[in-house]
């Protein structure tokens, strides 16, 4: 079982050692000159500790070594470049081959989803694909560690979700496979905003209590963002909803996090950026998520809000506010029914 990776960040880098150490034969790609040489030499990943990257996983600039001849291929670079990094896999591409998505977003410009996009873009070069998505709570560095981790492979075409099911699956990875692609998508690009904001609760020094509140409406205003899309509201208390944003939320881990708190204590979205040194899918997400609310008719306040404070419309304090004296709502009204949050 032959496995190309496309990006040496690290969950691609932790998916490569976790594969390998299943007996597949994987080949990691990354755009990085340097970063190839450096994995390659050292066989570590500077953020992921002293996890050793064993001797048999191949690191490459060479896309076609990464792609052609692959059983699957798996695109793990941050979304703003998955179409980019499609683009230029294309060529080596062919009928027959599983293509995997691990990044997790919406592009901001077609509203489509990452498996959408790779879709979308190898279409051009002729080639027909079926992509599987594959997301749930799964922080790199806890797989990089052997931790008992789950996931979602999700597809329209349950054969292969299957097939993913079963080449995924080790002691430490329980994959768990399901049809609504598009809710299983939403998820993971949507949470990680509503991660941005139990992150600036903890920088403004709130507790436990503000932070159950954040990820309790949240996922009720993802669910009905979902729903209003034609998804499966079982997707959003399953593990690529509910699960996949508890842990982003609660995280030491989650970059969204980080960078929320960072936002909370006063520093500036760009300072955030900075210090945490990874990409921060949250605040791409954002451009996205706020069209598919115009689009959809969908009041989703803790989202809108995490926008106006990224783009210092208010600042963090004052939101809290804002959101705590909104209208006085009835929980219990059944999110089908429920057009305000």
């Amino acid at each position: 079982m032959k496995i190309g990776i496309l990006g040496g960040g690290t969950w691609g880098v932790a998916l490569a050692r976790m594969l390998s150490l299943a007996g597949r034969d994987v080949t990691v790609w990354s755009a990085i000159e340097q970063e190839v040489d450096q994995l390659a030499s050292t066989r570590r990943h500077p953020n992921l500790g002293d996890m050793r990257i064993p001797d048999e996983i191949c690191f490459t600039g060479n896309m076609e070594q990464a792609c052609r001849g692959q059983n699957a291929v798996v695109f793990a670079v941050p979304s703003v470049y998955v179409r980019a990094t499609a683009a230029k896999a294309a060529p080596y591409l062919g009928d027959g081959q599983v293509l995997v998505d691990v990044a997790k977003g919406m592009e901001p410009d077609t509203l489509l989803s990452m498996t959408g996009v790779i879709r979308d873009e190898l279409q051009k070069a002729g080639v027909s694909c079926c992509p599987v998505a594959l997301s749930g709570p799964t922080h790199a560095e806890e797989v990089a560690l052997d931790m008992p981790t789950t996931i979602v492979a999700a597809c329209e075409d349950e054969k292969l979700a299957r097939w993913v099911q079963e080449v995924f699956s080790t002691p430490c990875m329980r994959v768990y496979t399901n049809t609504d692609v598009l809710g299983v998508e939403l998820c993971g690009a949507m949470k990680n905003i509503i991660a941005l904001t139990a992150g600036m609760s903890n920088g403004l020094g709130f507790g436990d209590n503000a932070k159950a509140a954040l990820i309790t409406r949240g996922i009720a205003e993802l669910t009905r963002l979902g729903m209003a899309m034609g998804c499966q509201p079982q997707t959003f208390a399953g593990l690529a909803g509910v699960g996949d944003l508890v842990v982003t939320a609660m995280s030491p881990h989650s970059r969204n996090n980080r960078a929320g708190f960072l936002i909370g204590q006063g520093y500036s979205v760009e300072e955030a950026k900075a210090k945490v040194g990874m990409v921060v899918e949250g605040l791409n997400a954002l451009p996205a998520a706020m069209r598919l609310i115009e689009r959809y008719g969908v009041e989703m306040p803790i989202v809108e809000t995490a926008n106006a404070v990224v783009n210092g419309h208010i600042s963090p304090k004052d939101a809290v506010t804002a959101l705590m004296m909104r209208e006085k709502k009835n929980e219990t009204i059944p999110w089908t029914l429920q057009s305000e949050g």
